[in-house]
């Protein structure tokens, strides 16, 4: 019998190469997986040429190969070996080449650290929803502190790093060491009465608490919640600076300024005294211009009063007055004689006006006979003719008012040159003239300029 033959017909079938295959596996590793911790024995430790660290991570029944790239390895604040526990944060992966499965660690450190880094991350959590890091609760530093306070242990390395870099950069500053132990169970204590002594005490600028670095388990005791608490409630601003560069605590969130290291602090607290010395000097040169200027400025204001005072000076004003009188008086002389002329003319043309309008002339050539009339108009007119010798007078008397002769009644005299008849106004033109001609009220009479 003839097999019977199938209506399906076979699936197509996927080929994969092993390149495409470890490539699909790398995937999906990656995708399954991302980041992890594993806590493991550290074996197979290498660092080669490259920088690079390889070890394996292994317990009682399983291994797994590792990889470190650079730079990440050279950051690492302890020296990973054969036997070590330890703690790391990895990306799983596998290596394409070889099809192997491997980890590729960013993060290593002790395996002790694990629930302290725990603990770490819960309370900076907690301090950070509460407003303790916020920037607006910072306060300045200082930029030139007289007192510096350092809290930190006698006798270790920082606080000889602190020392040097402040005595170097500004050694008019005055440092106290407020001594107290930074590492152990009754370090985070001590801190804290240190602190608050210091910040009752109010005898300093600022405050800088420091210490080398070391595991995170030697810099336990900044993490410490109270000492936290009690450097946001310090009256004095503080400066933290502990450990290196790459470790951060919770003491270093909460104060006023976080520094890399001891010596970075110290660089930050103080300023430079060569720069001080060139800003001092540029300000003196400024000062000295400016006050150059000023005097200056004074100076010619001092020469620009003695000007105008010398310019308005009693005698220059009694000697500019003497000119315009002795003006007036020859103005007067000249015109005294017309204007009494005139003055009288005047008189005499007004009188005759008035004597023809006598009523009796007016009724003689009206040839009015009414006497009711007559005595009005003679009222009339005898007011009208009161009012004109009022004014008459008035008038009589502000011309002699101003008369030369009124003058010379006073007891003045009008010096004339005999020769020429001109006015003789000053000294000088008197001794030229020699012979003079003084007019008096009474009369005139010769003299002599001796």
């Amino acid at each position: 019998m003839m097999p019977e033959s199938s209506n399906h017909a076979e699936p197509a079938r996927a080929i994969l190469t092993p390149s495409s295959l470890n490539r699909l596996a790398r995937d999906l590793i990656e995708d399954a997986l991302g980041l992890v911790w594993i806590e493991g024995e550290l074996s197979n430790v290498s660092r080669p040429a490259s920088g690079h660290l390889y070890f394996t991570l292994k317990d009682a029944t399983a291994q797994v190969r590792c990889a470190m790239f650079k730079p990440r390895s050279t950051w690492l604040p302890f020296k990973p070996t054969d036997g070590m526990q330890v703690l790391a944060r990895a990306r799983v992966s596998l290596y394409e080449a070889r099809g192997e499965f491997q980890v590729i660690a960013e993060h290593l450190e002790p395996a002790g650290e694990g629930a302290l880094r725990q603990e770490f991350e819960r309370l900076k959590t907690r301090l950070a929803a509460e407003g303790l890091f916020d920037a607006e609760r910072k306060r300045p530093i200082p930029a030139l502190p007289r007192r510096i306070g350092v809290i930190t242990s006698p006798t270790g390395a920082a606080v000889r790093d602190v020392l040097n870099v402040l005595g170097r950069r500004f050694p008019l500053v005055e440092v106290e060491i407020l001594p107290v132990p930074v590492q152990g169970k009754d370090a985070a204590a001590a801190i804290v009465a240190m602190l608050r002594a210091a910040s009752a005490a109010g005898r300093h600028d600022v405050l800088l608490l420091t210490r080398g670095g070391g595991s995170l388990e030697d810099l336990w005791a900044f993490n410490d919640e109270a000492l936290a608490r009690a450097i946001a409630a310090s009256a004095i601003p503080l400066v933290c600076a502990v450990g290196h560069e790459i470790d951060f605590t919770i003491a270093d969130f909460v104060a006023d300024l976080r520094a890399a290291t001891p010596s970075a602090a110290a660089e930050l607290l103080v300023p430079d005294r060569e720069n001080l010395r060139r800003a001092l000097l540029r300000q003196h040169e400024r000062l000295r211009v400016g006050m150059r200027r000023r005097i200056q400025a004074s100076a010619q204001r001092l020469d620009h009063l003695l000007a105008r005072l010398t310019a308005q000076r009693p005698a220059a004003r009694l000697a500019t007055g003497a000119r315009r009188l002795a003006e007036i008086r020859e103005r007067m002389a000249r015109a005294g004689l017309r204007t009494t002329e005139r003055a009288r003319t005047r008189l005499s043309n007004t009188r005759s006006r008035l004597l023809a309008a006598h009523p009796r002339t007016l009724m003689n050539q009206s040839g009015l006979r009414s006497r009711g009339l007559h005595e009005r108009f003679r009222q009339a007119l005898g007011h009208q003719l009161a009012a004109r010798n009022l004014r008459l007078t008035e008038l009589a008397r502000a011309l002699h008012a101003v008369s030369p002769l009124a003058t010379l009644s006073r007891g003045y005299a009008i010096l004339l040159d005999r020769t020429t008849g001109e006015v003789v106004r000053s000294v000088d033109r008197a001794r030229s003239a020699g012979l003079l001609r003084a007019m008096l009220a009474d009369g005139e009479i010769d003299v002599r300029a001796d």
